[in-house]
């Protein structure tokens, strides 16, 4: 019987029920900025709770290629037959597409050009299929790396706070930075059931870098009255007799304290009119030039989750037209942002220890236009991979002439990748194993970081490093 087969026999038997599923709380960019006379905290800056008393896991071998992950999220939904899948159809594909074969691939140079000059650093899945093509379901399911209606999905972790928890033991006591950095990302999925301090530290980047670092009376002011509130307050805070929550609150203050007159987070947050130019001056650009300066200063930050939305192009998809969002205008955003940030972390040496991962929730349908000149939403996508040990200039699996179905699976699973496959892989380059259960969850149950990986139903994508 082949994979695909019994993968779908197996999911029959444990389903994946495809029902509306609408975002839960998460923490604000305010919650992140409060100090007293400065404004600066974040629930990252909490102390952990109690860790799991248990976490168990299949002895597996890691790729363990990569430090620190930077997960690209295309909301909306990028047409696949338009950007990394390409598919010309006479008399609906743009020549201007300008298509040319890259290592094998049919790559779009027209829309994409900086990306062609990283094409021996790419390598695109294209034999991906979503579950769904619902957009805050699947937005969430490839943040979360399953079924958000499934038993646990409604508390379950966004993956960055998954490698926040797993790589707590590694930061040093100069490490200041958030663990998990959300930029442009004001949706990211939280921590879930995990304590506050792995909730991503959500920003949107700036000239002027980090807000509220400073004080109105200057450092030395600011200092005395530190000084003087910690020495009337500490007897509350430290060991409290009122419980965890005001040791925490101790806690909060003294990390954001860390973050103020701090000449690294200047260095990390800010940027100059120069390098923005350089990736493209879009805000896009700016969180992926942010991105990079973060993860090259070493100061605790490990995985960072930006997103650029515009893609659910329904109508319109090909136009030229000025300030109409289309395949060529998102198209030229993405390019000049993806295209620099590669080029410099190829550069300074990062890209060999920085996993690059991009991808939409779904893709988009085939063959010619809707009525309203679009594409809608369907589940045949691509996703990007680059760095972090990854060898470029390649595809994996390969579509039919139209981009609806996967023809040729191109990797040992035998079947369509799925995000859940996406999500072992990452932790596999990152050293995290894929099969581990938490078993401190709120239910008991015990919380796997990918579902049914200890049944084998999901795993890396191991190709990517062949």
């Amino acid at each position: 019987m082949h994979n695909e087969e019994k993968f779908r026999q197996f999911v029959a038997k444990n389903p994946h029920p495809h029902v509306p599923f609408y975002a839960r709380p998460a923490g604000s960019r305010r919650d992140f900025f409060r100090l007293a006379g400065a404004g600066v905290a974040g629930s990252f800056l909490a102390t952990p709770a109690v860790q799991a008393q248990t976490i168990k896991g299949q002895n597996v071998k890691t790729k363990n290629t990569a430090k620190n992950v930077i997960f690209i999220l295309l909301t909306g939904a990028p047409s696949h037959i338009d950007t990394f899948d390409l598919k010309m159809t006479d008399g609906i594909t743009p020549k201007t597409f300008n298509p040319a074969m890259l290592k094998g691939m049919q790559w779009n140079t027209g829309v994409f050009p900086k990306l062609a000059g990283q094409i021996d650093d790419i390598a695109v899945v294209r034999a991906a299929r979503a579950w769904a093509a619902q957009h805050t379901l699947s937005q969430t399911w490839v943040q979360i790396g399953r079924n958000p209606a499934a038993v646990l999905g409604d508390v379950a972790p966004n993956m960055g706070a998954i490698v926040s928890i797993e790589k707590k033991s590694e930061r040093t006591p100069s490490q200041i930075f958030p663990t998990f950095l959300a930029l442009n990302s004001d949706g990211a999925i939280g921590a879930g059931y995990l304590p506050a301090t792995y909730e991503p530290f959500k920003f949107t980047p700036s000239t002027a870098g980090l807000p509220n670092t400073t004080n109105a009376d200057g450092g030395t002011r600011f200092d005395a009255k530190y000084k003087l509130m910690q020495g009337l307050d500490n007897p509350l805070r430290v060991n409290s007799p009122y419980g965890d929550a005001m040791t925490d609150f101790g806690a909060f203050y003294q990390a954001a304290r860390g973050l103020m007159y701090n000449a690294a987070v200047d260095k990390a947050f800010k940027y100059t009119t120069a390098d923005s130019a350089r990736y493209g001056n879009t805000s896009f650009g700016n969180a992926l030039l942010t991105a990079k300066q973060v993860l090259e200063a070493n100061m605790g930050t490990r995985y960072v989750q930006v997103s650029l939305g515009g893609w659910d192009m329904h109508n319109n998809i090909y136009s030229t037209q000025a300030g109409q969002t289309s395949i060529f205008s998102n198209g030229k955003v993405l390019d000049d942002g993806l295209g620099a940030l590669l080029a410099d972390l190829k550069a300074s040496g990062q890209l060999k220890e920085t996993l690059v991962v991009m991808m939409g929730e779904f893709g988009r349908t085939v063959g010619p236009l809707s009525a309203t000149a679009g594409r809608d939403h369907y589940t045949q996508q691509f996703v990007m991979f680059a760095g972090g040990g990854v060898k470029g200039g390649k595809a994996i699996g390969s579509t039919d002439a139209a981009g609806a179905r996967t023809e040729e699976w191109g990797w040992s699973g035998e079947r369509d990748v799925r995000v859940e496959d996406v999500e072992a892989t990452i932790y596999s380059a990152l050293g995290i194993n894929w099969t581990n259960i938490r078993y401190d969850d709120p239910f008991g149950r015990g919380f796997e970081y990918v579902p049914y990986a200890n049944d084998g139903l999901y795993k890396p994508i191991d190709e990517l490093w062949g």
